[in-house]
């Protein structure tokens, strides 16, 4: 019968497949065994530090694992004919299916090709987003929202800290490691003060409140309370300066005549005019750019600060440290100032007795700065043991201390807000918001690239700024947005460490400043409104 005859014949051609896969698996241990048997003579005449048991059970399992594959290689051989044989029969029909030449690697390339496509349309759309993050950031800083505007060069070695008055006139001091301090014009740039009654580098100057007094914290273990008098030079505008460049050599060409010797001096190509002031050089609208090198106005600019009033005598001073006074402040009212010291303590003084009221002691290792909230009695400490601490002296009964673990590494600064905040920087690259209400942990943390030291918030605008060890300063809002970053180059910014900010709400020219160990202050114009708009 049919049936009959083609069932039989299937079942013939499914025994010869059985009997010719057993076939040439028989072939294939058997050449495995001949192989394997060569492997052991050669491996015995190779001198080995294994026994001839343990080789021999590793050669054994060699062989299986060999086996294994083979026989997978086999199956994979077989299911590669009947997969022709289907390709022929569709290709006998005239059928055509996508990936039908499977033997030859077409569903293989189809897959290898939609992954390209794939990955291309991720690069793609990922250059797309970081290319409008970079333009963002390119479009800010072509709006020159952050501006410099005036350099404070004077001081001889580094300026670890700055401030700005609160009362008028409105001036800008600075703290140097060259054992002086100055008061600044904000306006023209020129040294109005020198303090020069300090031992030891000055770290740290803050102002009263009110009154004509500075308070500055120095190495030699002690804080100085002093007063100054200081009247601002008027400003003249560049407009009134109409001497062009012809009347300037005009001018030395006279001043030859008259004198009959060379009076005048050549700094980096330019002429420079008795009792002519170098500045009023500089503002003239000439087509050339004058380039000073950093010898040049390190000497030419040290020569002015000399020529300042000063002031070698402190009102009051303040000795009780065994250590560096790194930073001190003002309470509020003016009547009591706290010090940090690197003794690992800070001290609570009263002004007119100069007596010690507190020894706050707590930190583990040596503090690195302090700060007064602007209307409470609250005092926070920083420290190198990674904490910061908040001291209450509201009550005059009670006084409170908490201790804020929120940093892995020296906690640089920490400072108050005009609200129930605080602001710490560390040495771990982070910076931290905290609410006064609830410490245990930050509202908003800030990450950078690098170390941040003394940080400053905008009273009005809340914006801090942060000044960093790799010569950049950054801008970013109370919620850890960034806003912003000043501008650096060869020409304009830090050239070297940035230690200090402070803002300056009363100036309309300059509402920033920033110093470092480049010798040099910097006053800035930040667009606040343009910020604020960007964010």
């Amino acid at each position: 019968m049919p049936v009959e005859s083609g069932s039989s014949a299937a079942a013939r051609q499914a025994k010869q497949k059985r009997k010719s896969h057993s076939l040439s698996i028989r072939r294939t241990n058997s050449t495995e065994q001949e192989r394997s048997g060569l492997q052991r003579e050669m491996l015995e005449g190779q001198d080995s530090k294994l026994p001839l048991s343990l080789r021999s059970n590793l050669l054994d399992l060699f062989g299986q694992i060999e086996r294994e594959f083979e026989n997978l290689y086999i199956e994979n051989m077989e299911l590669r004919r009947e997969i022709e044989t289907l390709n022929d029969r569709l290709a006998a029909e005239g059928q055509t299916i996508d990936g039908g030449d499977l033997a030859k690697g077409a569903l293989k390339t189809k897959a290898s090709h939609s992954t390209s496509q794939l990955s291309q349309k991720l690069k793609t759309t990922y250059k797309a987003s970081t290319s409008k993050i970079v333009s963002s950031f390119k479009a800010t800083t072509s709006r020159a929202v952050c501006q410099l505007v005036r350099e404070y060069v004077g001081h001889r070695d580094g300026i670890w800290d700055l401030s700005v008055t609160r009362s008028q006139p409105v001036v800008l001091g600075t703290a140097s490691a060259d054992h002086t301090a100055m008061l600044w014009s904000i306006e023209t740039g020129k040294c109005l003060l020198k303090y020069m009654g300090h031992q030891g580098s000055v770290n740290s100057i803050k102002f009263h409140p009110t009154e004509q007094m500075a308070l500055t914290a120095s190495g030699d273990q002690t804080a100085h309370i002093w007063r100054y008098m200081v009247q601002l030079p008027t400003p003249q505008p560049v407009a009134d300066i109409s001497v062009s460049l012809s009347t300037i050599h005009s001018l030395n060409r006279i001043s030859e005549r008259e004198n009959g010797e060379n009076n005048h001096v050549i700094i980096t190509g330019v002429p420079r005019v008795p009792n002519f002031h170098l500045h009023s050089i500089q503002s003239l609208n000439l087509k050339n750019d004058v380039d000073f090198s950093d010898k040049d106005e390190a000497d030419c600019d040290a020569e002015g600060p000399n020529d300042c009033p000063s002031v070698r005598t402190a009102a009051t001073t303040l000795r009780s440290h065994q250590g560096v006074v790194i930073a001190a402040d003002w309470l509020v009212g003016g009547k009591q100032v706290v010090t940090a010291s690197w003794d690992r303590a800070a001290n609570l003084y009263d002004v007119e007795t100069s007596e010690l009221v507190h020894s706050l002691t707590g930190h583990d290792q040596e503090l690195t700065h302090c700060c007064t909230h602007p209307t409470q009695r609250l005092v926070v400490t920083s420290s190198r043991d990674t904490t910061f601490r908040l001291w209450d002296f509201r009550d005059p009964s009670i006084h409170s201390v908490n201790v804020f673990q929120g940093h892995t590494d020296t906690v640089t600064s920490a400072v108050f807000t005009v609200g129930d905040n605080v602001v710490s920087g560390s040495d771990d690259r982070t910076v931290k918001v905290w609410d006064l209400k609830n410490m245990r942990s930050p509202i908003a943390t800030i990450r950078t690239d690098s170390a941040v030291n003394r940080i400053s918030v905008s009273v009005n605008q809340r914006i801090i700024a942060l000044p960093h060890d790799n010569r950049q300063v950054r801008l970013f809002d109370m919620s850890g947005v960034r806003l912003a970053r000043l501008p650096r180059s060869n020409r304009q910014g830090h050239r070297r460490m940035v230690c200090c900010s402070a803002w300056c709400e009363d100036n309309n020219s300059c509402n920033l400043f920033s110093c470092g160990f480049d010798r040099q202050a910097i006053g800035w114009n930040i667009n606040i409104a343009a910020l604020l708009q960007e964010k």
